[in-house]
């Protein structure tokens, strides 16, 4: 074990940090201590999200933008304390572009069908490529059937990053619609959004960026560079699950329809017609998760609190160490770009090892990782693989979690008789 991992990790106090998260701080029932590794699947709690979101509801749940009584009243003013915060959080210019939806998945397919239905045309174009979650190529590849669009892909280097070089020739002056993760969740390779976004806007196309891994690790400023669409979830930024946000750019929310139709969203209904509320509502239909958006304001404190250059200078190094150690496994394959320019992931495969039996023995020594396609089926066709590992690392972990990964993976060997 590195002595530094005991007490502070990049300036961090690891330790300190640690105890704010309940779950971690508790022996499983076998009486191991948990190594989490799968941050990027779901984040682990802090203490401050969990006690927010109960004291919504011991203290004044209500629905949401219905009562004027005093739970209601306190409802509405600390959903919009939140939205707010998030507004402040990622640079939007108004917090009429902060959208509450339940997740990454949701906000994309909003997107893709209240904007791409109604401004998609036959013959248009849609830029994505093969290293996406199939949270943001799956809704892409159904719209384009449906609105008779062509789904074209921007080419991956051989270490899985986007080939910038082939930008002039796939985006066009038919793209309308460029979609793009900000961090892959298997590589962790951190795409250059703003070399992509001016590429687009050359040809008036509209970016997306899936924000779901890159938000939780690295500032994000939507004006800088200008995109029109961000979309993120809570429950990856140390939030609660069931929320999720959706920025748009005002002037595109406000010409497009809505996607769910229902309460709330509504200015005025005819017996022949409706007439919309305005921007978040109109896009807002029914009840949100109401304690969860608000819970997801203390987790934007939480991460503010800590600073995005603090987190990032913890994760690089945890990141490094742990990159280091893989590497002296025997028989282990890392899949991605190099450590200066990847996010605090790695996925890996070992030869005559399938991940999912390095999964399950990995959790008899107590350390979770994820293993499978992670949802990018496409990706890893490209990489010959069906499936792999991933390592997720998070503020919470530490170079001891690295060595208990590098231990459990020679036990595994063992077991497997690969030794």
């Amino acid at each position: 074990m590195s002595e530094s991992s005991v007490i502070e990790t990049s300036g961090f106090d690891v330790e300190s940090i640690r105890q704010q998260f309940p779950i971690l701080n508790k022996p499983l029932p076998n009486g191991k201590s948990v190594v989490y590794l799968d941050t990027g699947a779901s984040a682990q709690k802090p203490q401050s999200v969990i006690d927010k979101e109960r004291e919504v509801y011991e203290s004044y749940f209500a629905n949401a933008y219905r009562g004027v009584y005093y739970f209601g009243a306190q409802v509405d003013e600390q959903l919009e304390a939140a939205r707010e915060q998030i507004r402040q959080f990622i640079g939007a210019r108004s917090s009429s572009e902060i959208i509450f939806t339940s997740g990454t998945t949701m906000s994309i397919n909003l997107v893709a069908n209240a904007w791409g239905r109604k401004f998609l045309h036959p013959g248009d174009e849609i830029v994505i490529n093969e290293m996406e979650h199939h949270a943001n190529f799956v809704p892409w590849q159904q719209i384009a059937a449906e609105r008779q669009a062509t789904l074209k892909f921007i080419p991956l280097t051989d270490d899985y990053r986007l080939d910038l070089s082939s930008l002039v020739d796939v985006i066009t002056e038919r793209t309308k619609m460029v979609a793009l993760t900000g961090m892959s969740n298997v590589t962790g390779a951190i795409n250059p959004v703003a070399e992509v976004v001016a590429k687009a806007k050359q040809h008036g196309a509209v970016v997306l960026v899936d924000g779901a891994q890159s938000v939780p690790h690295a500032p994000t400023d939507v004006n800088n560079p200008e995109i029109d669409f961000l979309s993120f979830s809570g429950h990856k930024l140390y939030g609660p699950t069931g929320i999720g946000v959706l920025y748009g750019r005002e002037e595109l929310l406000e010409s497009m329809d809505p996607f769910l139709c229902g309460g709330h969203m509504i200015s005025r209904v005819y017996k022949d017609r409706s007439e919309w509320a305005a921007s978040p509502a109109k896009f807002e239909a029914g009840t949100i998760p109401i304690a969860q958006a608000i819970a997801l304001g203390a987790a934007v404190d939480f991460v503010a609190a800590l600073g995005f250059d603090a987190i990032h200078q913890h994760e690089e190094k945890i990141l490094r160490y742990a990159t280091s150690e893989l590497l002296k496994v025997p028989a282990m394959q890392i899949y991605g770009p190099s450590v200066d320019d990847k996010g605090a992931i790695i996925s890996f495969t070992m030869e005559d090892a399938h991940a999912e039996d390095l999964a399950n023995l990995l959790d008899i020594k107590g350390v979770f990782v994820r293993h499978g396609h992670h949802c990018t089926m496409p990706l890893h066709d490209l990489m010959g693989v069906s499936a792999s590992v991933r390592v997720s690392l998070a503020v919470y972990n530490n170079e001891a979690d690295i060595d208990r990964l590098v231990e459990s993976l020679h036990f595994a060997r063992k077991k497997l008789r690969l030794a």
